[in-house]
C-alpha cells in the first residue's frame, strides 16, 4: 500500500507546499506553513470491490425545474443584485473594506425581512450585542423583530441555528469564527475553510439562507482561501471610496441570477439609502463643459449606467511621467495611450496622465475605451467635448473601433438624461433611436480628425 503523502499549507494564503519552509514562496509570509494530516486511506481507496455505495440517480438535460422561491427584503437594490431576492437554502458571501458599510447594509436588509414576517437571526462575532443595538437605534430599526446574538464558537452557532430554524441568518464575520476541531487560530485558512463548509452544509440541509460577511485584503480580494468563494452560491462585493457617499454592491458570482449586477446606495446619516437612478447621481455634480471630461454610456449587469470619465494631462518634470488611474484598469489605459501614439501619432511622452471615474464608480468593460481616449485627447488638446454627447466603443490594437453589446439600452439611458448625441463605432448596429444624433466613427484616427480637427 502506498504511503500517505504529507502536505504543508500556508495559513496566510492557502498555498500548498511539498515540504516545510520558513517563508511561503507564494505570498512571502514568514512562519505560516503548517503540516496538514494526510487523507485517510479507507476501504474506498483499496479498490471498488472493497466498499460499494448507492447509485446516484441521473436525469436528462431536458428536465424542467421551477424557478427557486425567493424572499424579497424590500431593499430593491439589494434584491436586484441577488437576482430578485434571497433564495432559501442559499449561501451568500459579502466582502468589502472595513467601515464601508457591510454591517449596516445587512442589518437594514435583515430588519426589512423580519418586518415582512421572516424569522431572521443576526450573529455578530466582532461586536457585542449592545453595539449592534446602538447601530439599530441610529438607523431606526430598533422595533424590527430581529433575533440578535454575539458568538464566535462555530459549534454554538450551529446548535443555535438548528434549534431556532430561521429563514435567514447573518454571520458577521466568517474570519472571527473558530471550530474546536481545527487546531489553528481564528481567521486562519483552516478555520475559515472549516467554518464556511459547516455553515454552507447546514444551509443546504435545513433550507436556511446564510449570509457570511468576509474581510478583504489590501488587494481587494476576500481574505482566506479561495475555496470559500467556490463553496457559496453568491459572492457580493461592497465597494466605495471613503471620501464619497456612494456605495456599490456588485455581484461577481451568482448561481441564481446574473453576475456583474450592481446596486447603488448613498451613505446618509440615517444609513444606506437606495439610488434608483444611478446615472443621474453620478452626473449630478457635472458642471459646465470643460476639457478632459467625457460621458461614458456603460452597462453594469443588466442596467445602463452613465458615468463621467475625467482626465488631466500636464507637463512632467520627472524622467518617468506619472500614470495615475482611479476606477479604471491601468493596463487598459496604458494600451490606449500606446495606440494613440502608434496609430494616431499623438505622443504622451513627457506628460503626466491622471484619470478618474467620478463618484467612486469602477468601470471595467472594454466599451469604455473610446470614452477614455476622448477624455485624454480633450485634456491634452485643451478642447472640451460636446456637452450633449455620450461616448462608447472598444478600441482594437490596430486603432479600429469595434461595436459593443446592448447599444440601444446605452442610448436610451443617455436620451432619458437629456443627451441628444452619441459618438459610437461605425459598425455598431442600432435600431429605433429617433431624435438622437449618432456620430459613427470608423477608427481612432477618424475620431481624432472629426472631433479635434487633427489626424
Amino acid at each position: 500500500m502506498a504511503k500517505p503523502v504529507t502536505s504543508f499549507t500556508c495559513t496566510a494564503c492557502g498555498a500548498a507546499h511539498r515540504k516545510w519552509a520558513g517563508r511561503c514562496e507564494a505570498c512571502g509570509a514568514w512562519n505560516t506553513i503548517v503540516e496538514e494530516a494526510p487523507l485517510s486511506q479507507g476501504p474506498a481507496g483499496r479498490g471498488l470491490g472493497a466498499m460499494r455505495g448507492q447509485q446516484v440517480p441521473l436525469s436528462g438535460l431536458a428536465a424542467s425545474e421551477p424557478p427557486p422561491p425567493r424572499a424579497r427584503s424590500g431593499v430593491e437594490e439589494f434584491d436586484r443584485v441577488l437576482g430578485g431576492g434571497i433564495v432559501p437554502g442559499s449561501a451568500v458571501l459579502v466582502g468589502g473594506d472595513p467601515g464601508i458599510g457591510k454591517s449596516t447594509l445587512l442589518l437594514q436588509a435583515t430588519a426589512a425581512l423580519a418586518r415582512a414576517g421572516q424569522h431572521t437571526i443576526y450573529l455578530s462575532g466582532e461586536e457585542a450585542s449592545a453595539q449592534v443595538r446602538m447601530r439599530a437605534q441610529r438607523l431606526g430599526l430598533a422595533d424590527a423583530p430581529v433575533r440578535l446574538g454575539a458568538e464566535t464558537s462555530l459549534r454554538n452557532i450551529l446548535t443555535t441555528l438548528d434549534a431556532e430554524k430561521p429563514d435567514l441568518a447573518v454571520i458577521d464575520s466568517i474570519q472571527t469564527l473558530w471550530s474546536d476541531t481545527v487546531e489553528a487560530a481564528p481567521g486562519s485558512v483552516g478555520q475559515v475553510r472549516a467554518a464556511a463548509h459547516e455553515l454552507v452544509t447546514f444551509a443546504k440541509r435545513s433550507g436556511t439562507a446564510i449570509v457570511l460577511v468576509g474581510h478583504v485584503t489590501k488587494e481587494g480580494q476576500i481574505a482566506g482561501p479561495r475555496v470559500v468563494e467556490h463553496m457559496v452560491d453568491t459572492v457580493l462585493y461592497f465597494e466605495g471610496e471613503r471620501g464619497h457617499q456612494f456605495r456599490i454592491l456588485r455581484a461577481v458570482k451568482n448561481r441564481f441570477g446574473p453576475a456583474d449586477e450592481i446596486g447603488v446606495f448613498e451613505m446618509t446619516g440615517g444609513g444606506l439609502a437606495e439610488v434608483r437612478n444611478p446615472s443621474a447621481l453620478f452626473l449630478s455634480e457635472r458642471g459646465q463643459p470643460s476639457p478632459g471630461s467625457a460621458v461614458f454610456a456603460g452597462i453594469e449587469g443588466t442596467r445602463p449606467v452613465l458615468t463621467e470619465i475625467q482626465a488631466l494631462v500636464a507637463p512632467s518634470t520627472l524622467a518617468s511621467p506619472r500614470r495615475t488611474v482611479v476606477g479604471l484598469d491601468s493596463g487598459r489605459v496604458s494600451t490606449i495611450l500606446a495606440v494613440l501614439e502608434a496609430r494616431c501619432a499623438i505622443p504622451f511622452a513627457g506628460l503626466d496622465v491622471f484619470l478618474n471615474v467620478a463618484g467612486g464608480m469602477r468601470v471595467s468593460e472594454p466599451a469604455a475605451d473610446l470614452a477614455i481616449a476622448a477624455a485624454l485627447l480633450s485634456a491634452r488638446e485643451d478642447v472640451a467635448l460636446p456637452p450633449e454627447a455620450a461616448v462608447f466603443g472598444e478600441i482594437s490594437l490596430s486603432g479600429a473601433l469595434r461595436p459593443v453589446a446592448q447599444a440601444e439600452n446605452r442610448l436610451k439611458e443617455a436620451q432619458k438624461l437629456g443627451f441628444s448625441r452619441a459618438i459610437l463605432p461605425e459598425a455598431q448596429k442600432v435600431e429605433g433611436m429617433e431624435g438622437m444624433r449618432l456620430d459613427r466613427v470608423l477608427d481612432l484616427t477618424g475620431f481624432v480628425g472629426e472631433t479635434f480637427g487633427a489626424g
